[in-house]
């Protein structure tokens, strides 16, 4: 049986480690990124993305946030670049929130918070699938996007319109014809390092790229996403905000910045 775990007061981040241990580990991620400890690295490549809308499949509320998947069984929507040592098939992507606009980020820029977080998951085509690439520690590969609150994005409106049909958790529906490039910002400068999932179980197989410029989230938009529930139809009802995981620490890595 899975192991419970939420970002409530009993099963919340400060609990995780209690089921997974590596919780504590030397590679875990968020972190707070320190733009004066940051290194800029000339050599680092440009990120190259490349998304098809025809490998959105569905979209479904696993309980902790709700997941755009796609179709990965060929390369047509894939991430290299950086310093990626390879290339990467987009598997999903989700969100984290807060429950007011101005926090809900799981990184950090020198502290400051965002109003939520997108993550777009790639894995490494090395490997033979998804599960066997989390195994390892070039496994995967993350973008990450900051929202902050502003305009309205008409890109992620398209997802926002698509939450009615998966309110509550377990609830999945078709989503296609998506492309997730509309959801990047128009620079694509980021920093990099290694880390990990910052969901159990949290394993330290991600190669991290953070995008330095936010994409626009507007107010109303943010209220559908806390329209959300944790909790399944059969559950007392339980709002989805908050669920993001605090910065972990940094224990001697190394951020590097494609921009000076």
């Amino acid at each position: 049986m899975a192991q419970l775990w939420g970002y409530d007061s009993h099963n919340g981040p400060d609990h995780w480690h209690e089921s997974f241990p590596i919780a504590k580990g030397d590679h875990q991620s968020p972190i707070n990124i320190v733009t004066k400890e940051v290194n800029y690295d000339p050599a680092l490549q440009p990120l190259k993305i490349r998304y098809d809308p025809s490998t959105a499949r569905t979209i479904q509320n696993n309980g902790h946030s709700f997941n755009v998947e796609f179709d990965d069984s060929e390369d047509k929507s894939v991430l290299s670049g950086g310093v990626l040592p390879g290339t990467y098939k987009l598997k999903q992507f989700h969100f984290h929130w807060g429950s007011c606009d101005d926090h809900g980020s799981e990184h950090t820029v020198d502290g400051v918070k965002y109003a939520a977080e997108l993550h777009l998951v790639h894995w490494n085509t090395k490997y033979g699938s998804f599960d066997d690439a989390a195994k390892k520690c070039d496994g995967l590969a993350v973008v990450g996007v900051f929202l902050k609150v502003g305009q309205a994005s008409p890109q992620l409106q398209k997802i926002i319109d698509a939450l009615d049909s998966i309110q509550t958790k377990g609830k999945k529906a078709p989503f296609t014809n998506f492309d997730p490039s509309g959801l990047l910002p128009a620079s694509l400068d980021f920093w990099t390092y290694e880390g990990s999932l910052t969901t159990p179980p949290l394993l330290e197989c991600v190669i991290w790229n953070v995008l330095k410029e936010p994409i626009s989230v507007s107010c109303e938009q943010m209220i559908k996403l806390r329209s959300l529930f944790f909790s399944s139809d059969s559950e007392t009802p339980c709002h989805m905000q908050d669920n993001y995981r605090p910065p972990q620490p940094l224990k001697g890595r190394k951020v590097k910045a494609s921009f000076r």
